[in-house]
């Protein structure tokens, strides 16, 4: 029997950035100024700001 610990399985934040899904912001906003985003039965808010950037807040 070997007892050894298998090492853990690369998780999307351990793989280099060219193999990490990219979605352009325009494509994920849909020209509107805040999205609604559903994970693990909470809800989160991802908005522009005035100064053009991304906020997301529970």
């Amino acid at each position: 029997m070997n007892n050894q610990p298998k090492p853990p399985a690369p998780t999307l934040a351990s793989l280099p950035g060219a193999q990490r899904p990219r979605i352009d912001s325009g494509t994920l906003m849909r020209g509107a100024p805040a999205v609604e985003i559903e994970h693990a039965g909470q809800r989160y808010l991802l908005r522009v700001t005035r100064e053009n950037k991304l906020i997301l807040t529970k």
